[in-house]
C-alpha cells in the first residue's frame, strides 16, 4: 500500500501570498531608499551626504527588526497573530505614503511607522508558518514550508525594483514609494481574505499562575532600552563612530540582557524581586537548554546579516558607480519604450573641470528656482529641467571612471539599467535556487542524510563568505576600480550569498519554531528579529566605512573575515546545538 502524499497546509499560500505583497512594499522602499537619501533636495530626495545616509540607513534597519520583539510579545499575550498582522500592515502602508510626500518632518514619520508596523508584523506571519506544522504528520515538511514561504518574500522582492524604476524615472520618488504603500495594502487584502485558512493557528497564549506579567516583562525591556539609548547618545564622543551608533547598540544591551536571564531562569521564587519568572513556560532545564542554543545562533546570524545587507548600502553603491550598466542593444530596445532604461549623454559639461561644472549646475539651479510654477504647464516646465539638471550630473559622474574605449561620440548617449534594478538579482536567484535547495535537501531526507537546520545554518555562513570575496576580487579586475567592473560580477556575488542566505535565513525562522518553548515563541522569534536588527545596524556601521578605505578590496576582505569567523565558532558548536535538538526531537 503506498503511502498517502502530504500537501502543505492551505494556509501557506496565503501567508505567502501576505509576505510577498508585504515584502514588495518593503523591498521597493529598501531598494531606492539609499538612493533617495543622496539625491539632491532640488531632485526629490533628501540631499544627505554619504555619512548621514548610512547612518540613517543602518539605524533605520536596525530599529525595523528590533521591533519584533515587542510585537511578538503583544501578539503571544494580549493581540493574537491575525490582528497584529492586519495592524502592523496598516501602519507600514501609512509609513510608505508618508514618505511619498517631500519634507523631512514626513520622512521621520514615515520611519517611524514602518519601524512599530514592521514590529507587529514580521516575528507573528513567521511564526503562524511554523504554527500551522504543528501536527506530527507536517512537522517534517516545517523546513521545506519555510523555503516555499521565503521564496515569497523574493517574488515580491524581485517584481518591486521594476516598478520602483519605472515610477521614478517617468514620476518620480513620491509615485515609486507611493506604489510600496500600494502592495502594502494588497498584502492585507490577501491575509483577510484567506483568514478561514488560518485562523485555527491564531491562538493567543494568556498568561498563567508563574508568568511574568506582560507589563513587568515591557518594564524590564523597554523602558531601560530607551534609558540605555538615550545615555549612548549623550555619551561624550563617538564610541561606536556616531551617536546613533552608540545609542542603538547600547539600548539594546537590556533586551539582550532579557534573552539572556530567559535561558538561566530557573523557575518562579518565593521572594526577591523577581518572583514570577516566566515559570511555566521555561521551568525546565531542557527547555533552557534549547533557549541558550537559540542565542547562541542568534550571536552568529547577526555577522550574516551585517554582511548580508550591504546590498541595500555599500552595493547599491558599487552598482551605482563602479558598474558598467550600458544595456546591450536588444534590452534598450525593450526598455525605451516603456521608459524603463537611464539615460547618460556625453556632451561638453563632462569634459569641464570641476570649477566650471559646479558653475554650470549653480547657474541652472538658479533657473529653476526663478521659474513660475502656477499651472500645470510651468509645473512641467519645472519639471522637465530638474530632471535635465539630474541627468547632467548623473551623466558626469557615470562617465568619470568609464573607460575611453566605452565612451559614446560627443552629443550621444548611453542607456543604462537603474541602479535598483540590481536589488532584484538576489531575489531572483532565490526564486531559481530555491525549488533546487529544496530538491536537494529532499533527495538527502529520503536518504536519511539531511543535515540538521543548525549544520545548514553553519554552511550559509561560510557560503556567505566567499560571496564577499567575488567582489573582493571585482577590484583587482578592474585595476582598484579605475574602470567599471562587469555587470557579472554582481550577478556572481549575488549568487554565492543568495545560495547562504538559502541556508541560514528560512532555517533561522525554522529553528525558532522547533526549539521555541510554545507559549514564547513569538517572544524568541522576535529575539531572532533582533539579531537581525542588530546585524543590519552593523551593516549600516560596516558601509559607513567604505569611503575611508582607499583600497576598496580591503573592505571587503573585512567583511569576507567577519562572516567567515561567525562560520566557523557555528561549526564548533554544531555537536551541543545538535544534541539539543535530539533532545527536544527536533532535527
Amino acid at each position: 500500500m503506498t503511502q498517502k502524499k502530504i500537501s502543505h497546509p492551505k494556509g501557506l499560500w496565503v501567508l505567502f501570498g501576505t509576505e510577498m505583497w508585504e515584502r514588495f512594499g518593503y523591498y521597493l522602499m529598501l531598494g531606492i531608499f539609499s538612493l533617495y537619501m543622496l539625491d539632491g533636495w532640488n531632485n526629490g530626495g533628501m540631499g544627505f551626504t554619504s555619512a548621514q545616509k548610512s547612518d540613517i540607513y543602518g539605524t533605520y534597519l536596525g530599529l525595523v527588526y528590533l521591533t519584533p520583539f515587542i510585537g511578538g510579545l503583544l501578539a503571544d499575550r494580549l493581540l493574537g497573530y491575525r490582528r497584529s498582522i492586519v495592524m502592523g500592515g496598516l501602519m507600514m502602508a501609512a509609513g510608505y505614503f508618508c514618505l511619498s510626500i517631500h519634507s523631512t518632518t514626513t520622512f521621520y514619520l514615515a520611519l517611524l511607522l514602518i519601524i512599530l508596523g514592521n514590529g507587529f508584523f514580521k516575528p507573528n506571519i513567521s511564526t503562524m508558518v511554523g504554527n500551522l506544522y504543528s501536527t506530527n504528520e507536517l512537522k517534517e515538511k516545517k523546513d521545506s514550508g519555510y523555503n516555499i514561504f521565503y521564496m515569497g518574500i523574493n517574488l515580491g522582492a524581485f517584481i518591486c525594483n521594476f516598478v520602483a524604476a519605472y515610477m521614478r524615472i517617468n514620476y518620480g520618488w513620491g509615485y515609486a514609494f507611493a506604489a510600496a504603500g500600494v502592495g502594502m495594502l494588497i498584502g492585507v487584502v490577501v491575509f483577510l481574505l484567506g483568514t478561514r485558512h488560518i485562523k485555527h493557528v491564531d491562538v493567543i497564549k494568556p498568561q498563567k499562575p508563574g508568568d511574568m506579567s506582560t507589563g513587568k516583562i515591557l518594564g524590564l525591556t523597554l523602558l531601560p532600552m530607551f534609558a540605555f539609548g538615550i545615555l549612548g547618545y549623550l555619551i561624550p564622543g563617538n564610541l561606536l563612530g556616531t551617536d546613533t551608533n552608540d545609542a542603538f547598540i547600547i539600548g539594546c544591551l537590556p533586551v539582550v540582557g532579557f534573552f539572556i536571564y530567559l535561558s538561566v531562569s530557573k523557575g518562579a521564587k518565593k521572594e526577591g524581586p523577581l518572583d514570577a519568572d516566566l515559570a511555566s513556560s521555561h521551568d525546565s532545564a531542557k527547555e533552557r537548554r534549547a533557549i541558550k542554543a537559540l542565542l547562541a545562533v542568534f550571536m552568529c546570524v547577526i555577522l550574516f546579516f551585517a554582511i548580508f545587507h550591504q546590498n541595500g548600502d555599500a552595493l547599491t553603491v558599487w552598482a551605482e558607480d563602479y558598474t558598467d550598466r550600458e544595456l546591450p542593444g536588444y534590452a534598450a530596445s525593450l526598455a525605451e519604450p516603456v521608459d524603463m532604461a537611464q539615460i547618460v549623454v556625453n556632451n561638453d559639461t563632462v569634459q569641464m573641470d570641476d570649477a566650471s561644472f559646479a558653475a554650470v549646475i549653480e547657474n541652472l539651479r538658479a533657473q529653476e528656482d526663478a521659474l513660475p510654477k502656477n499651472t500645470p504647464a510651468e509645473i512641467s516646465a519645472t519639471r522637465d529641467l530638474s530632471q535635465y539638471i539630474d541627468r547632467l550630473e548623473k551623466s558626469r559622474k557615470y562617465f568619470s571612471n568609464l573607460a575611453d574605449d566605452k565612451l559614446p561620440a560627443k552629443g550621444s548617449d548611453l542607456k543604462l539599467a537603474s541602479t535598483e534594478l540590481f536589488q532584484s538579482i538576489n531575489p531572483l536567484w532565490v526564486i531559481l535556487l530555491t525549488p533546487v535547495l529544496v530538491g536537494l535537501w529532499g533527495v538527502f531526507r529520503r536518504r536519511g542524510k539531511e543535515p540538521t537546520t543548525p549544520t545548514k545554518i553553519a554552511i550559509g555562513l561560510i557560503i556567505t563568505a566567499l560571496s564577499a570575496l567575488v567582489i573582493y576580487s571585482a577590484v583587482f579586475a578592474t585595476q582598484d576600480l579605475t574602470g567599471k567592473a562587469s555587470a557579472y560580477w554582481l550577478w556572481a556575488s549575488y549568487g554565492v550569498i543568495t545560495l547562504g542566505e538559502l541556508c541560514l535565513s528560512p532555517m533561522g525562522l525554522s529553528l525558532v519554531s522547533k526549539l521555541s518553548p510554545p507559549r514564547i515563541t513569538s517572544l524568541l522569534m522576535g529575539g531572532f528579529f533582533l539579531a537581525i536588527s542588530v546585524g543590519n545596524k552593523l551593516s549600516g556601521m560596516l558601509s559607513s566605512l567604505w569611503e575611508r578605505f582607499d583600497d576598496k578590496a580591503n573592505y571587503f576582505y573585512l567583511n569576507c573575515g567577519l562572516v567567515l569567523a561567525a562560520g566557523i565558532l557555528m561549526f564548533l558548536m554544531l555537536k551541543w546545538l545538535n544534541g539539543v535538538m535530539r533532545e527536544n526531537n527536533v532535527s
